[in-house]
């Protein structure tokens, strides 16, 4: 056992009182931080294990301070001496991007419910940026205020990792003329929110309620899903609007033009509410127009800092550090710009960057020409479910296939008549399944076991993997086990996850 593995099961111990009987990794995305979920009966939770302890320290702070406000975050639960680790609330397994991913490919796209929730999260956001404005920003980190300086940084980091790298051509006195033009500009607004900084659907949590993705662990219970919001430790001083664009013009959100207007009005209209704006006088009236009006005007400053620095972490991830996927995000985040060029104000005077911008989007970037760069066969994982009795699943891939789980050994629904019209999706089943140790047992075991070889597969940029699950008659455990498998991927790696229930097909 390794010391950190120690660590983390004596701080469980202390927490929860009992031995850790469950002990799995978890993806981290782009983070470097190692995340696990330990277990023992009905006790779990989030441990994360992280050698910056700036960082750490920043992430308990926000945590106990975020919560004193009636913030949704996780609960703290442990630190260890060393700073280094430490064990937070569990709140299960589905981000609002999975949840809005599985109603993408049950092909409900943007409908009033995914509405609904948008304005629930901007609502929530105007709440945090008003309320949390007098934290102590020294515990900031890397720096307190997003700045002059910190916007700099993101700018290079869209020059020498973007455009650099693309070999976009650009006059480096003339961009660096029209950034610091562009700083000013933005600068010249309000920046005393509390500006969260990464606020995405990845980093906000549905809990609770009918409609979250099956089978998740938590501790919160309720008949009506509620949003949790997590990974602030990058949080600081500046401008709300940073917030809201990061959300609103996210490369992977596809977000349609005219609700982006829709959701933007709403999350103005609550942002100046909570500060206490809104008011009857005519001359307080009139300023408050004015206010809006300049508010929203660098809205679209800060859709452009957050887009280039996107850009630059897609060069710096997919091309210089090899990883393929996020090159895959390079067109939407450039179909974003298109947009954003349009919506500048005309008092924002940057023509070098504004001709470079331009030249990016009518380049071969902007339609995927970028395999010509780098390879990018994003990881495929086929995810099946089928009948042992109708055999084995065939592979397509020419790969010879992958992972093969026996179901069968779990308790079945399939036993009993008030199941037998139903599957592994229907509500009825999820919940039989769900109140089974054994199944949850089960499927932590799977999900380790394939998390190392996805993780494997992406680093030697494999492009195919099959996990398949197989039952009697293919029609509840083993479509159960498969939907979440699928859930957990999509939550935890870029990749592309298909998921085919052969028997119910």
């Amino acid at each position: 056992m390794d010391s950190d593995t120690s660590i983390l099961r004596d701080l469980f111990r202390k927490w929860a009182g009992v031995d850790c009987e469950q002990y799995m990794p978890l993806g981290a995305n782009g983070s470097n931080r190692k995340y696990f979920r330990l277990s023992a009966g009905e006790k779990s939770c989030i441990a994360a294990v992280n050698d910056d302890i700036r960082e750490n320290e920043a992430f308990i702070y926000y945590s106990r301070s975020l919560a004193e406000r009636g913030i949704r975050v996780p609960e703290l639960y442990a630190v260890s001496d060393d700073r280094r680790c430490y064990l937070q609330q569990d709140l299960g397994d589905t981000t609002l991007y999975s949840y809005l991913y599985a109603k993408r490919q049950r092909g409900e796209g943007f409908d009033e419910e995914t509405l609904a929730l948008y304005k629930k999260v901007l609502s929530d956001l105007a709440l945090i940026q008003t309320r949390c404005r007098d934290l102590d920003f020294s515990y900031a980190y890397p720096r307190p205020d997003f700045d002059s300086q910190a916007i700099q940084w993101d700018l290079n980091y869209f020059k020498y990792f973007f455009l650099k790298l693309f070999y976009v051509p650009f006059d480096e006195q003339l961009l660096e003329n029209d950034y610091h033009t562009l700083i000013d500009y933005l600068l010249a607004g309000d920046c005393s929110s509390f500006m969260y900084r990464d606020f995405q659907t990845r980093n906000i949590m549905v809990v609770g309620g009918q409609q979250s993705v099956p089978g998740h662990r938590s501790q919160v219970t309720g008949h009506r899903s509620q949003l949790y919001y997590i990974d602030y430790q990058g949080a600081r001083r500046g401008a709300p609007q940073y917030d809201a664009a990061s959300l609103l013009y996210s490369s992977k959100a596809e977000i349609p033009e005219a609700i982006r207007q829709e959701l933007l009005a709403h999350y103005v209209d609550c942002f100046f509410s909570d500060q206490n704006i809104v008011t009857s006088d005519q001359n307080q009236v009139t300023d408050h127009r004015s206010q809006v009006t300049a508010f929203t005007s660098r809205f679209y400053g800060y859709v452009l800092i957050r887009i280039l620095q996107a850009m630059g972490a897609y060069g710096y991830r997919g091309l210089y550090e090899r990883k393929d996927y996020f090159i895959a995000s390079i067109p939407l985040a450039i179909a974003n710009l298109r947009t954003i060029l349009q919506r500048l104000p005309e008092e924002l005077h940057i023509p070098h960057l504004r001709s470079v911008l331009e030249h990016i989007v009518n380049s071969k970037l902007a339609v995927a020409e970028t395999h010509t760069t780098l390879p990018s066969d994003t990881l495929t994982v086929d995810i099946l479910s089928f009948s042992f009795k109708k055999g084995l699943p065939n592979d397509t891939s020419g790969n010879g296939g992958g992972f093969i789980f026996d179901c069968r050994t779990l308790p079945n629904p399939g036993r009993y008549p008030e199941y037998r019209s139903y599957t592994g999706k229907d509500t009825s089943v999820i919940k039989f399944l769900q109140k089974e140790p054994a199944v949850d047992q089960f499927l932590e075991h799977v999900q380790a076991i394939v998390a190392q070889s996805v993780e494997k597969y992406i680093e030697r940029k494999f492009s195919h993997l099959q996990v398949a699950f197989g039952c009697t008659g293919g029609q509840h455990r083993s479509v159960y086990c498969a939907e979440r498998l699928a859930a957990y991927l999509r939550n935890n790696f870029d990749c592309n996850v298909v998921v085919t229930h052969r028997e119910q097909s």
